[in-house]
């Protein structure tokens, strides 16, 4: 991981990554209209991660504030790999591929675990002018809690 973490206050850092369907998706243009929630998790198709965003599917307008804020999810993996997934799942929101240069968004914000290639679960809410409002970071097979999240985009 980067000895530098992305924390409340920050101005978030900006990128474009591909979706599942191969359309760019910019976090500068997203949070123009909305705030956005950046879910960062380890590998498509786990289990922790499969429960965590079919939690996010499943209540869509509690992490979207009936349709106040946007949820775009980050992995390392390839996009091929989560357009599978997305479709397997039903997952109404964008996953995002951080597959190359590997993990580069991921390290901006310091959630990146260069010996195992993947992210770990960084949880950011960004709100319209680019600044971080809220984070959890969790370690390895720690599932997260949203409920600071709620709390973060209700004050918003």
């Amino acid at each position: 991981m980067t000895d530098t973490r992305a924390a409340v206050g920050d101005m978030a850092p900006d990128f474009t990554l591909q979706n599942q369907h191969g359309e760019s998706v910019s976090l500068r243009e997203r949070v123009a209209d909305k705030p956005v929630l950046l879910v960062f998790y380890p590998f498509a198709w786990s289990g922790i991660c499969t429960g965590e965003l079919c939690g996010i599917r499943d209540d869509i307008a509690g992490f979207t504030g009936d349709g106040r804020a946007e949820v775009l999810a980050i992995s390392c993996d390839p996009m091929f790999t989560l357009r599978a997934w997305s479709e397997a799942e039903h997952y109404d929101f964008d996953l995002l591929s951080d597959f190359w240069p590997h993990g580069e968004v991921a390290s901006a914000y310091g959630v990146f675990n260069g010996e195992a290639g993947m992210a770990i679960r960084g949880t950011f809410l960004v709100d319209g002018e680019g600044t971080i409002r809220w984070s959890q970071v969790n370690g390895p097979g720690e599932a997260r809690d949203f409920e600071g999240y709620r709390d973060a985009l209700a004050a918003l």
